[in-house]
């Protein structure tokens, strides 16, 4: 337990931001899971347009600082790599 204002102040405001960090990592993980799905489906356009959406959450996860630059971005070119590959086989 937190022994001065301050610290019961801190917890409160890191209970706070990790709902928040939570939230967002759900919506981004979502996203990179629509993609998927879209991949599995072999249908390339939904896929590039559900890649558009999670390029741009997870940009936005980075820019937050929820995750890493380099596992956003190592992220969203794998998919891309993916969905390029699936572009290209048809």
């Amino acid at each position: 337990m937190a022994n001065t204002k301050s610290a019961e102040k801190a917890a409160r405001v890191i209970a706070r931001r990790t709902a928040i960090n939570k939230a967002r990592r759900t919506r981004m993980r979502s996203s990179w899971r629509k993609v998927e799905e879209a991949i599995a489906s072999g249908d390339a356009k939904s896929a590039a347009e559900a890649l558009r959406t999670a390029e741009s959450e997870t940009m936005r996860a980075v820019s937050r600082g929820v995750v890493h630059k380099n596992l956003g971005s190592r992220k969203v070119s794998r998919l891309s790599k993916r969905i390029a590959a699936l572009s290209a086989s048809k």
